[in-house]
């Protein structure tokens, strides 16, 4: 089995704060990862290194075969496709849809100067077609609605034909509609076997496409717990995790549904 990426005894300071402590993760070709956790937990600081954006304080963070600090990251960074709200807010608001996903061949967002040939913009239609985003290529971003923006993001972040696929929060902000419209998307990407491994930051199991094989939840920067989405996913681990008695169920369909179990 063949390891697409691996942190071993990974911490991350900043300042006196400890934003990771002794996380430990192993992710290999062909996984679909979730990771969950409250407000805090250290999700998108996680995420941050496996997208080679940040350096661990310690421990070692392998990536696609290499070793952070002995890599040149900007030669690694175009092998890993990134969907974040940080990364969409540097797209520039007048750029059209086509560019916005054509761009990513270049690691960079907003056309400039570069040059791109008839089969990078075959590729970027392939991907806004599958996503359903082609009808908006020549639409600037900023004319999206947040669903049709998170669509974009995603097509994007597969432009390169990445190895390893990071998507932070892509149901942030969106409504049921357009939830449920991304999470069948997301599902299908899951369970294409030709897909990359995937991570996926979620802040709600409604959110969590089918497809999903591993879960890993963090609290205060600590590993609570990891494995199979079916062994993590418990009334017990999640209750623990979040501070509060939760019943957890998996829908007939392969979704997940998370109720509170209060006595008032």
């Amino acid at each position: 089995m063949v390891e697409v990426a691996k942190l071993s005894g990974v911490g991350v300071r900043r300042g006196k704060a400890k934003l990771l402590d002794d996380v430990n993760l192993t992710i290999n070709e062909g996984d679909r990862w979730v990771v969950m956790g409250p407000n805090g937990a250290g999700k998108t600081t996680l995420l941050s290194l496996l997208s080679a954006q940040n350096h661990p304080s310690e421990g070692t963070v392998e990536l696609l075969g290499e070793r952070m600090g002995r890599v040149d990251v900007f030669e690694l960074r175009p092998r890993i496709g990134l969907s974040s709200s940080s990364l969409a807010e540097r797209i520039p608001r007048n750029e059209t849809v086509e560019n916005v996903v054509v761009s990513a061949s270049y690691a960079v967002v907003g056309r400039w100067r570069e040059q791109y040939d008839e089969l990078d913009f075959q590729r970027a239609h392939e991907l806004m077609r599958l996503f359903a985003v082609e009808g908006l290529a020549q639409r600037t971003f900023g004319t999206l609605s947040e669903g049709e923006r998170k669509r974009v993001e995603i097509a994007r972040a597969l432009m390169t034909d990445p190895e390893l696929l990071l998507l932070d929060e892509p149901g942030a902000g969106l409504d049921l509609g357009g939830r449920e419209h991304l999470v069948a998307t997301l599902s299908m990407l899951c369970q294409d076997p030709d897909s990359p491994a995937i991570v996926l930051v979620a802040h709600h199991v409604e959110q969590v496409p089918v497809g999903i094989t591993h879960a890993l939840l963090l609290d205060h920067g600590h590993v609570v717990a990891q494995g199979p989405i079916n062994q993590v996913f418990t009334d017990e681990i999640m209750s623990a995790t979040f501070g509060l008695p939760l019943q957890i169920n998996q829908l007939p369909d392969g979704r997940w549904a998370a109720r509170a179990r209060l006595n008032y």
